[in-house]
């Protein structure tokens, strides 16, 4: 969990660790996502522009501060929290048609009408072109009828460049190649999945079977097991053990496998193979092979449209107190949340404005600007790391934070376009505060390299009061003004460039 820092002119780069004395001791577990979701949370691991590099620390470890949600059983705001992960929605990033989990399963969570260039992974576009044909009663007429190719506008491939023949309709029909083993694939699935079930049939059978059979009679009526004890009557089955079975005649339709040949002689390579001169635009890379693992092709000419990935919305549940952290709408078109409780919507944003020439043991001035990401005021206070602190490591420089408290106005959207909007009066002091507009405060802070050579690392403390928005309702008469606000704090680590000679 981290204020987002990034700076304006591109010279450093800015990290922000999120902490609180209530700490968990448990790992977030939650996988990281490589996996390509829309949550719109916005994920800082790595480069964001011109050598800006924003990501939070926690145990030394870069995590991205959208791992930083709110949980209703710790204070604050926490990656401890145990969380369970839940596929709302598949849906296609191109046309944005939407499928049920059991759909996208059996397509191999692909779409079926929109396709990726096979050469540079860019969106395949459907293409008009007319021509002519001749007509079957009077073969001397021609008619001039449409068709259709897929053509990607980046790199010019075309479906006419592998000999794919145009469609006279504009979405679905396109040729796909014919895997020389696929009968043998789907042989081998059947028979491994007829195995499976036998296995597991099996193993429910063994647990039945050592069932102790001494169990009293008081229970019998209680778990329903009055049936189970009676004596079986000819011709009934115990409905427990009809369940595992195999479906009749599944035995006699057992499936058998031709076990694979292992073969002494391989076809040699053509005569050629050493001596013809290589093209290289027509021989593919190796990212061009490893997206058709199926065909391995290796000429340009054997490269054939993929199907495009489907994209997935997920919702976060913490698995402690049962609330939900993230849930996004169900429409594909919407990139709105029903409830999005992360850390950059609610913890003030840390951003580095100006940079002044930083040298060895010589006090330099720093602003920065701090940006209130909700609507009631918030007090925020710097602080200076302690010694001993065990998460200042990184710093090779003195920073000398202002020792008054900073109130931050409330966001308000409308107010930043009205021009004729009074500014709020607040009790500013000129050599602490540079400028004030809306939400936003630039901040000045000092700085004294300690070290000769290398970049230059602040780190200080951001102390904020946080209202809990998603406290329980109580009564009028028994709540507390006070006990809903709580101050959180924040190791901030700001990368501010290397030193000038």
């Amino acid at each position: 969990m981290s204020p987002h820092a990034v700076e304006d002119d591109g010279r450093g780069r800015a990290q922000q660790q999120g902490g609180h004395d209530d700490d968990g001791g448990q790992d977030d577990e939650d996988d990281d996502p490589d996996v390509q979701d829309v949550l719109g949370e916005r994920h800082f691991h790595g480069d964001l522009a011109d050598g800006v590099h924003a990501a939070s620390l926690c145990n030394t470890q870069q995590r991205g501060c959208h791992r930083w949600a709110l949980c209703h059983l710790r204070p604050g705001w926490t990656e401890t929290c145990p969380r369970s992960q839940k596929v709302d929605s598949h849906y296609c990033p191109s046309c944005l048609e939407n499928m049920p989990s059991a759909e996208a399963k059996l397509k191999k969570n692909r779409c079926a009408n929109c396709f990726d260039c096979p050469g540079c992974m860019h969106t395949l576009s459907t293409r008009a072109t007319s021509i002519s044909t001749q007509l079957p009663d009077d073969p001397a007429k021609t008619a001039v009828k449409k068709a259709y190719y897929l053509a990607c506008g980046f790199c010019r491939w075309t479906s006419r460049d592998v000999g794919m023949a145009d469609k006279s309709v504009a979405s679905g029909g396109w040729q796909e190649p014919d895997h020389p083993h696929t009968q043998r694939m789907n042989k081998l699935i059947e028979y491994y999945q007829q195995l499976a079930q036998k296995e597991k049939v099996e193993r429910d059978r063994k647990k039945l079977a050592r069932r102790r059979n001494y169990m009293p009679l008081a229970f019998s009526d209680k778990y329903g097991l009055g049936t189970r004890l009676q004596r079986p009557r000819a011709g009934t089955t115990i409905t427990a053990l009809a369940g595992l079975s195999l479906k009749e005649g599944e035995d006699q339709k057992e499936i058998k496998i031709e076990p694979a040949q292992a073969v002494d002689e391989v076809e040699p390579l053509p005569e050629d193979y050493y001596t013809r001169p290589v093209n290289l635009t027509e021989v593919t890379t190796l990212q061009q092979r490893l997206l058709q693992p199926d065909f391995q092709p290796i000429c340009a000419s054997q490269l054939y449209p993929r199907h495009k990935h489907l994209l997935i919305k997920r919702s976060l549940r913490c698995r402690q107190c049962e609330h939900n952290l993230s849930k996004p709408e169900f429409n594909p078109t919407s990139i709105k949340f029903k409830i999005q409780l992360v850390a950059v919507n609610y913890i003030p944003e840390v951003r580095i404005m100006s940079i002044p020439n930083l040298r060895y043991m010589k006090e330099s001035q720093v602003l920065l600007t701090l940006t209130n990401p909700v609507e009631n005021l918030t007090h925020v206070t710097l602080l200076e790391c302690e010694e001993g602190d065990p998460d200042d490591t990184n710093s090779t420089a003195k920073v000398s934070v202002p020792p008054t408290e900073l109130i931050l106005a409330g966001k308000d959207a409308a107010a930043e376009y009205d021009e004729l909007a009074e500014p709020q009066d607040f009790p500013d002091d000129p050599d602490v505060v540079a400028f004030r507009k809306a939400n936003k405060v630039g901040v000045f802070i000092k700085v004294t390299p300690q070290r000769e050579e290398g970049d230059v690392t602040v780190c200080f403390k951001l102390k904020h009061d946080f209202k809990n928005l998603a406290a329980p309702i109580r009564p009028v008469e028994e709540a507390d003004p006070g006990a809903e606000v709580s101050w959180l704090t924040q190791h901030v680590e700001l990368s501010l460039g290397p030193l000038l000679p």
